[in-house]
């Protein structure tokens, strides 16, 4: 396995502040913000110091129930090349869904949703991991995510799903212990849990991100400091095993420099008291059985207690399974931030503790390829619901309908958000109007291309409503419109079609 050390996420906003950080061994860069052939000069300055460039893809949506885009796994492929990179990332989950396996159109999520946790999506999971595995010319590691919604009928753990994708694909993972809290606060799994029944001789790095609580839920927004409860669960990974890397990621909200310093320096900490005492608190924060209790701050660590196992480093990992905050809020809704950040949000009752899953058998089947069906009856339940966070269809059986309504506004909102980063001119064209207008459009339009798509169908959609009322700002709407789309908006076919395709889009 290599040997990352400490790493920070790059981002454009911060690349100077990542220049000059001391002590960054690594970092890792969102895949589809990078083109192959014109990496970025700062990344190419770090390359020269001997800085290891990780790209983490957003896109791929291993988790969904068609096989990966040869296009989109050749781009990550030659970005990879580019890089020199040691490995790729990407996640556990799906990010579209429909098409000809459901025989609807295909709706784009904008964000990770949650796989089920099941033997079918997990057979489809393995299948297109071997698709990547096959095509990328390094290895690839695979992100657990945070959820807000859970799938009824899930018949194996996190820990039990994490576990049997390894061993059938031998893929390496990416523990992300920011969205184990996330998972706690919201879903009650409890992440000690997660980390014992862990493989965590495949752990490649770990990500560490900060977020904030309102009303009982987690925000994951990758924008606010790191708190006391993901280091917490940082020292109980460390206490089982060294890994490889550990990596801040921060994706909106940059702070200075000396506080991304501050942060890097917390983690370091915690881990160099997970090295002296051989062990850390629980992952929920109760002192673990037969070992030193690390502080989540990162503290001194009590001395081990003389049968307290050694750590074992990734080399020395047996086959088998490893061993056994509170954030000001911010004035402005709650928001899904970043290509990559994992969330959602609203008020919400605190959820009942996790039921104990037992994994039932796995039913007989060839390991190496899905069981007969199991696409098609992934791809029917994922498209039910993204259709109906996305386009307003009914709640499909067995979720909870409160929570989908919150998860259905915060990808409206995110949808919000990052359409004003790839068109900045939009909410200055349209001032404070631009948020209730792009909502409101959201709500009667699903995403079925990429961001920049939907800011073009956006700016079409006001304008054929002949909007907005200020002639200036409706000139200069439809100059934007112009620049980037054709010489006129679309005629009254056009727009008729369109609007057959939206009906039966919400069917």
């Amino acid at each position: 396995m290599t040997e990352l050390g400490i790493g920070i996420g790059w981002r454009p906003e911060i690349a100077g502040a990542v220049e000059a950080l001391p002590g960054i061994d690594w970092v890792e860069v969102v895949a589809e913000n990078l083109c192959a052939g014109h990496l970025p000069d700062s990344l190419a300055r770090l390359r020269s110091r001997g800085v290891t460039v990780v790209p983490h893809g957003v896109s791929l949506g291993l988790g969904g129930a068609d096989r990966p885009d040869a296009g989109r796994l050749a781009e990550l492929a030659a970005k990879a090349t580019a890089l020199g990179a040691p490995l790729v990332t990407e996640h556990i989950a799906f990010v579209r869904a429909g098409g000809p396996l459901t025989a609807t159109p295909v709706l784009e999520a904008g964000h990770l949703l949650p796989v089920p946790r099941t033997w079918d999506a997990l057979d489809v999971l393995c299948d297109n991991v071997r698709i990547a595995q096959d095509a990328l010319p390094v290895p690839l590691a695979l992100e657990n995510i945070a959820a807000l919604i859970s799938w009824p009928g899930e018949e194996l753990t996190e820990g039990q799903f994490l576990a049997e994708l390894v061993e059938r694909t031998g893929v390496r993972l990416l523990i992300d212990v920011a969205n184990l809290h996330t998972n706690h606060v919201n879903r009650g799994e409890d992440p000690s849990k997660a980390l014992s029944e862990l493989p965590v001789e495949a752990i490649a790095y770990v990500h560490v991100a900060g977020g904030l609580e309102r009303d009982g839920v987690w925000h994951d927004t990758h924008a606010h400091p790191v708190p006391p409860a993901v280091l917490t669960i940082l020292a109980d990974l460390a206490s089982r095993i060294t890994p490889p890397g550990v990596l801040l990621e921060r994706d909106d909200h940059f702070p200075p420099p000396e506080e991304l310093a501050a942060e890097l320096t917390a983690i370091r900490t915690t881990l160099s008291a997970a090295e002296r005492g051989g062990a850390g608190r629980g992952a929920t924060g109760e002192a673990a059985p037969g070992r030193g209790a690390a502080e989540a701050s990162g503290g001194e660590a009590a001395a081990p207690e003389p049968e307290a196992p050694r750590r074992r480093t990734t080399a020395e990992a047996a086959p088998g399974r490893g061993a056994a905050a509170d954030a000001a809020p911010l004035d402005e809704p709650p928001l899904l931030i970043g290509a990559g950040a994992r969330a959602s949000g609203g008020p919400m009752p605190k959820p009942p503790a996790a039921p104990v899953t037992v994994a039932p058998p796995a039913p007989e089947r060839n390991p190496h390829t899905p069981r007969d069906g199991a696409r098609e009856r992934v791809a029917v339940a994922e498209a039910a619901l993204l259709s109906a966070l996305v386009a307003g269809t009914p709640v499909p059986e067995g979720f909870d309908t409160r929570r989908l309504g919150v998860q259905s506004r915060a990808l409206a909102a995110k949808r919000a958000d990052v359409v004003a980063k790839v068109a900045p001119e939009l909410p200055q064209i349209l001032g404070d109007g631009y948020r209730p207008a792009f909502l409101a459009y959201a709500g009667s339009r699903p995403m079925t291309g990429g961001y920049r798509r939907d800011a073009l169908d956006f700016v079409e959609h006001l304008l054929v409503a002949g909007r907005p009322e200020d002639p200036e700002a409706r000139r200069r709407l439809t100059h934007w419109w112009q620049d980037r789309s054709g010489s006129r908006p679309p005629g009254r076919a056009t727009r008729l079609a369109r609007a057959a395709r939206a009906a039966l889009v919400r069917r």
